[in-house]
């Protein structure tokens, strides 16, 4: 059985609202690809008794805790005398954490004020870790059957400690056998559709599946106990993504790069050494800033109302039949830009139909290749957030589609 593993954020900023704990989803991700089971994420504000109170609770049920936040220098960061409290540890002075705080400031030519002492208090008996970006030192303990690690609350302090300081010790302290996570992204399929089409595979007990879904994909997740047999763990994966077919982008194995759609449909692009120019009109040129950065993208223009863009591109418009409408438009387009893919966006429902959330507008992509055409037609509704989202996302989902099957 895997050891358990709790994360426990500290501070009225993040039980308010006020900040988003990213820093827990962080070290989950973590702890499982190590092989803990994560079993659950506490926050409390700044309060010394629940602090305490909760201490005790972790350090009876966990193998381990991870606790961030609360090690700064003023009133409201409680963390080490809530730790003192709870394990009946003395706080003592650390002389080499004051010095590296001291150090710090002169470093940056600042008076350090002296509250930033409290900085160096430090239980008894526990193991100080060293901070090299900030103020604030961490520390651990072992506390019956449990090791609690201390990190200090931002981000960019925490993470380097946690991989420079913490995580060469879990291997040492904890039998791990990490859990294959796999994770399958789609996109252009709901959540209901995959389960259904899945269905009649059978999921082995053992194997945990999950889904979870956002504006940018669907992802359909998979982990596997460390023992699971690899052929039986290969051949369920690919019977998986045999039945969700085309809507699969990526196919991300735990402590790989899983990649979102703009970086598929870019390592795509440079393997065949493409290059593309986009009109653009729903997605007001959403689209061109999600391939920021790409070689292969010579030009994108964001064009509206229709009867502006076929005046500038030369182009009559026919509103009752935007399919040819738009595979003129790629026809110009490609003239203009001497790109070898030109893909056109256009929608149909008027700007009253693509404000309004309670309206649908259809979306009509036309995709010119060296092959010939690829269209898609699509309906979005929502906000005009999402409608903006959606519609770059299926635009560039269809050449995505096409540079992978040629469909």
């Amino acid at each position: 059985m895997n050891p358990t593993l709790e994360i426990f954020s500290q501070g009225e900023e993040i039980v308010t609202g006020q900040t988003v704990d990213t820093n827990a989803a962080w070290l989950s991700q973590q702890a499982i690809n190590l092989g803990f089971t994560v079993t659950r994420h506490t926050a409390v504000g700044d309060k010394l008794e629940d602090l305490v109170a909760l201490l005790k609770e972790i350090a009876r049920r966990a193998d381990c805790c991870i606790c961030t936040g609360g090690l700064g220098p003023t009133i409201d960061d409680l963390t080490a005398e809530a730790v003192a409290q709870a394990f009946a540890l003395p706080l003592v002075f650390d002389e080499m954490a004051f010095a590296q705080i001291q150090q710090f400031f002169i470093q940056r030519q600042r008076v350090m004020p002296a509250l930033n002492r409290k900085q160096a208090m430090l239980p008894l008996g526990a193991l100080r870790l060293d901070n090299e970006w900030g103020t604030a030192p961490g520390f651990s303990l072992q506390y019956g059957g449990c090791w609690l690690v201390f990190l200090p609350g931002v981000p960019s302090e925490m993470k380097p400690m946690f991989l420079e300081k913490i995580l060469p010790l879990l291997p040492i302290r904890f039998a791990l056998k990490p859990n294959p996570l796999v994770c399958i992204k789609t996109f252009g399929i709901g959540e209901s559709d995959i389960q259904q089409r899945i269905d009649s595979i059978k999921i082995p007990a053992s194997v945990q599946l999950g889904f979870r879904a956002s504006l940018m994909d669907v992802q359909t997740k998979l982990l596997f106990p460390s023992g699971f047999p690899k052929p039986e763990r290969t051949t369920l994966i690919d019977n998986i993504v045999g039945l969700l077919g085309d809507a699969v982008f990526s196919i991300g194995h735990q402590g790989e790069a899983s990649n979102d759609l703009p970086g598929v449909v870019d390592h795509l692009m440079n393997k065949g050494q493409h290059t593309l120019a986009v009109l653009e009109t729903a997605s007001q040129g959403l689209l061109a800033s999600m391939c920021i950065g790409a070689d292969w993208l010579l030009e994108s223009g964001f064009g509206q109302p229709l009867e502006r863009i076929g005046q500038k591109m030369g182009i009559t418009i026919d509103t009752g039949n935007l399919y040819e409408t738009a595979k003129q438009l790629a026809v110009a387009l490609q003239k203009t830009s001497q790109a070898e893919f030109t893909l056109v966006q256009l929608y149909a429902g008027g700007r009253n139909a693509f404000n309004d959330k309670k309206q649908s507008i259809t979306i009509y992509n036309a995709l010119l290749t060296k092959g010939g055409y690829q269209q898609t037609t699509h309906i979005i509704a929502g906000t005009i957030k999402r409608k903006q989202n959606q519609a770059a996302l299926l635009s560039l989902d269809m050449l995505r589609r096409y540079l992978q099957f040629g469909q």
